[in-house]
């Protein structure tokens, strides 16, 4: 069994009673008051964004109705995306995970992570984007049909040290695809920017890199490269795993402290009492910030003393970060169904992490 130090942690969020259908982002309420002394509002009234990257001096961040917002000295510009599929507005479904091309200043290249239904069934797809005059296009499908169900489609996109593309994926409210290897469900992906499986794979070809995930909504690398992802419980039992290639993290098998041989216990969890919902991850000075949904926060967890902290909890639900210099950016979802917020959400928010 392999099996890492884990860390239970009694954090004092204000939670609603634990899901009942499978979800893990029940409906809660959620107070949003304006900055604080160390943080600044840089946009509102964003539609759902999920997922921050930045060019220079420009964000872009994906909102799951099908649009990319682009801000750029307080200026927010809504860029249309042109999909080739319908996106889904299922639960927890849409336009999803986003990353620029690493030349993206040359091509005007990105790539995504979005749902979408046919007439068949509902699935979830990894594509490469074109920006051409304020618009996106979409004009290359990496990987289709990766399982989508009423819930749990993953969609976290992350460019690898190794210049890879990763990809996490939900279980589609199916556990048991998490275990199988011939399944993109549940899984942590790994793909060449072409949408070909990279040759060093753990597994024959095959894109998965990790499987037994329920609902990872969250990747990052250390400057060492070495990668962690956060993970949705069930109910309770939200994990921060250290993800190793070829392993296997247990879902539906075990959860939280649970072991057994062969699988991988994570590296942090919140316990059977506590829930975070957690979502996008980053890295600096060796600690992971972490957005958490239900536990209305981000986190910081220290990657030297195993300690987890709350770095601010003042705007509600917290989708995803990013970290440049001194400086985190979060997204807030409090309009998304499933929260409560003032007329000015969703935000994008900066906070100085040396104040």
């Amino acid at each position: 069994m392999k099996k890492s130090s884990i860390i239970l942690l009694p954090l004092a969020f204000l939670l609603v009673s634990c899901s009942t259908n499978g979800s893990d982002e029940e409906i809660e309420t959620t107070d949003v008051p304006q900055a604080t002394d160390n943080t600044e509002i840089l946009a509102e009234n964003l539609e759902i964004p999920w997922a921050i990257e930045k060019d220079n001096d420009t964000f872009y961040m994906t909102e799951r109705e099908g649009t990319i917002v682009q801000l750029t000295d307080g200026n927010l510009n809504r860029q249309q995306v042109v999909l080739d599929e319908p996106v889904s507005t299922a639960s927890e479904a849409g336009l999803l995970g986003f990353v620029l091309a690493p030349d993206f200043s040359e091509t005007n290249e990105a790539y995504a992570y979005y749902t979408y239904e046919n007439e068949e069934e509902q699935f979830n797809r990894i594509v490469r984007l074109h920006l051409d005059d304020g618009q996106w296009q979409e004009v290359e499908v990496l990987i289709d049909q990766i399982p989508s169900g009423p819930y749990h489609h993953g969609g976290r996109l992350k460019i690898g040290p190794d210049d890879m593309l990763y990809a996490t994926t939900g279980d589609a409210a199916d556990p048991e695809i998490a275990q199988d290897l011939d399944s993109l469900g549940g899984k942590i992906l790994r793909l060449n920017f072409d949408g070909s499986i990279p040759e060093d794979n753990p597994f024959q070809n095959s894109y998965v890199y990790s499987y037994g995930h329920r609902n990872s909504q969250g990747i990052t690398w250390t400057e060492d490269g070495e990668m962690y992802a956060s993970e949705h419980g069930d109910n309770a039992n939200d994990e921060v795993n250290l993800i190793e290639a070829g392993e296997n993290y247990g879902w539906p098998q075990i959860e939280g402290e649970e072991g057994q041989e062969d699988m991988v216990t994570p590296l942090f969890t919140s316990g059977e009492d506590e829930t975070w919902a957690p979502a996008g991850v980053t890295y600096t000075d060796e600690k992971l910030y972490v957005a958490a949904l239900r536990g209305s926060a981000v986190l910081a967890v220290d990657l030297v003393s195993n300690e987890v902290q709350t770095v601010t909890s003042d705007f509600g639900r917290i989708r995803d970060t990013y970290i440049e210099g001194d400086d985190l950016y979060f997204i807030t979802n409090n309009l998304d169904g499933r929260g409560s917020g003032s007329e000015d959400d969703d935000q994008l928010i900066k906070m100085n992490l040396s104040e």
